[in-house]
C-alpha cells in the first residue's frame, strides 16, 4: 500500500484503480417545470467516500455560498475493501439506497448544476464500475471517480477562506475514512491580501509546482491510503486500546517518510495548519463541552497542540464503552474516532507549530466553490 505523490516530487503519481470515467457538471435529474424566478442558480456536491455519503445543495453568496439542503449518511461503503478488493453486496445497496435519497431532493430543489463525485473506496475496489453503472441505472445519478489529486486540490480549496494574510507556508489535512491528503503550498510568492484568493483560484487545474511570481507553489502532496477506516482495520486484533492507538499512530507516520516537508525541520515564518475532517472538527467539538454540535462555533476555531493532545487522552481514559456513551463523539464516530486522533497526533508530532485551524468543510465544499468559480458566480471581492 504505496501512498500517492506527485510526478516530479521523488516519486511517480501512481495511476488509481477503477475505470476511467469522465468528469461530469450536470446529471440527467429533470429540473421542475416552474424553476423559481430570479433566485440565484443552485450547485449541488455529492462525496461518496469509504464510510459516507454526503451531499450539499446550495446558492452563491457573495464570495460564500449559501446551504440550502443537505443529506448525509453512513454507508460504509469500503467494509471488507482490504481483504477482498471488491465492493461488497448489502454496503453498495446502502449507497444505492442514499443516492436514491439525493435524487430525490435533487428533484425537490430542481438542482442542474452539480458534481458528484467518489473517492478512495471507489478508486481501490477492483468491482467500482458496477457500483458506478447501478448507481446510473436505478438512481439517474452519474458518480465520477476522482483521483487522489484532485481529492486534496478540492480540500484545499475549501479552506481558502480560512487562510490568514500572514500565512506563508500552509498545510493542509484531510483526513477521510479511506485515505488521508496532505497537501504543503508555498504563500511566500503571493501578496498577503490576495492569498486567501489565491488559494480558491487553485480548483481550476493541477497543482502549480513551479515557483511563480503571484502564485501558490505546491511544495509536495500526499495521499496516504489511511484513513479512519482503513486504519483502524490494520489494527483490529490489538486488544488493548492504547497500545492499538501507539501502533496506529506510529504506523501512520512511517508512511510520511517520502513527504518532502516531513524531513523539513526547519521552523517557516508564518506556518499554518488547516486540518479538515470529521476526527477534527469532533475533538474541536469535545474541546468546546458542546451538548449539541455547533458549526459556526467548530468553524474556524483554532486549537493549539496541548488543546488537542488533552481531549485525545481524555477519549483514551474513556476507553471503548466510554467512549460510545460520549454525546461529543456521537454513535456514528465512537468506533473510528481513535484511529483518527491516532492520525491527528502523528500530524501534530511532526510539524513545526503549535496551533491549528479547524475547518468544517471539505471535498463538498470544494466542489461547490469550484463550480461557482468557473461560472463566475461568486463575488470574490465582497
Amino acid at each position: 500500500m504505496t501512498p500517492e505523490r506527485p510526478a516530479g516530487a521523488g516519486a511517480s503519481l501512481t495511476k488509481t484503480p477503477g475505470p476511467a470515467l469522465t468528469a461530469v457538471t450536470s446529471t440527467p435529474v429533470q429540473a421542475p417545470r416552474h424553476p423559481r424566478a430570479r433566485a440565484p442558480e443552485l450547485y449541488a456536491a455529492l462525496d461518496l467516500g469509504t464510510n459516507s455519503c454526503r451531499m450539499l445543495i446550495a446558492r452563491p453568496k457573495g464570495p460564500q455560498f449559501e446551504v440550502v439542503d443537505s443529506f448525509s449518511k453512513a454507508v460504509e461503503l469500503g467494509t471488507g475493501l482490504k481483504t477482498s478488493g471488491l465492493l461488497s453486496y448489502k454496503p453498495m445497496q446502502r449507497t444505492l439506497q442514499a443516492l436514491r435519497i439525493c435524487r430525490s431532493k435533487l428533484e425537490q430543489h430542481g438542482v442542474r448544476n452539480m458534481r458528484l463525485v467518489a473517492t478512495e473506496a471507489c478508486r481501490r475496489a477492483r468491482n467500482s464500475h458496477e457500483l458506478i453503472r447501478r448507481a446510473q441505472r436505478e438512481t439517474g445519478l452519474r458518480l465520477d471517480i476522482i483521483s487522489a489529486e484532485e481529492e486534496a486540490r478540492l480540500a484545499v480549496v475549501s479552506c481558502a477562506s480560512l487562510v490568514a494574510p500572514e500565512t506563508e507556508q500552509l498545510l493542509v489535512i484531510d483526513i477521510g475514512g479511506g485515505s488521508t491528503e496532505l497537501v504543503w503550498i508555498d504563500l511566500s510568492r503571493v501578496a498577503p491580501d490576495q492569498r486567501r484568493a489565491a488559494i480558491l483560484g487553485m480548483h481550476a487545474g493541477a497543482f502549480l509546482r513551479e515557483a511563480l511570481p503571484g502564485q501558490p507553489h505546491v511544495v509536495d502532496w500526499i495521499s496516504v491510503p489511511l484513513g479512519v477506516a482503513t486504519l483502524k482495520d490494520y489494527f483490529r486484533e490489538v486488544d488493548d486500546d492504547a497500545a492499538r492507538f501507539a501502533l496506529m499512530s506510529w504506523y501512520f507516520e512511517e508512511q510520511l517518510e517520502a513527504f518532502a516537508p516531513y524531513r523539513d525541520e526547519t521552523a517557516h515564518k508564518g506556518f499554518q495548519i488547516i486540518g479538515t475532517s470529521g476526527t477534527i472538527t469532533t475533538v474541536a467539538a469535545s474541546y468546546l463541552r458542546l451538548k449539541r454540535y455547533d458549526r459556526n462555533k467548530v468553524d474556524g476555531l483554532v486549537m493549539n497542540s496541548g488543546q488537542v493532545d488533552k481531549v485525545i487522552r481524555e477519549y483514551l481514559a474513556l476507553g471503548p464503552i466510554g467512549r460510545r456513551q460520549d454525546p461529543r463523539i456521537g454513535r456514528d464516530r465512537h468506533t473510528q474516532i481513535m484511529s483518527g486522533a491516532a492520525i491527528l497526533t502523528a500530524l501534530m508530532r511532526i510539524w513545526p507549530t503549535e496551533r491549528m485551524s479547524v475547518a468544517d468543510r471539505g471535498l463538498r465544499e470544494g466542489l461547490l466553490y469550484a463550480q461557482m468559480s468557473r461560472d463566475g458566480a461568486l463575488t470574490l471581492d465582497a
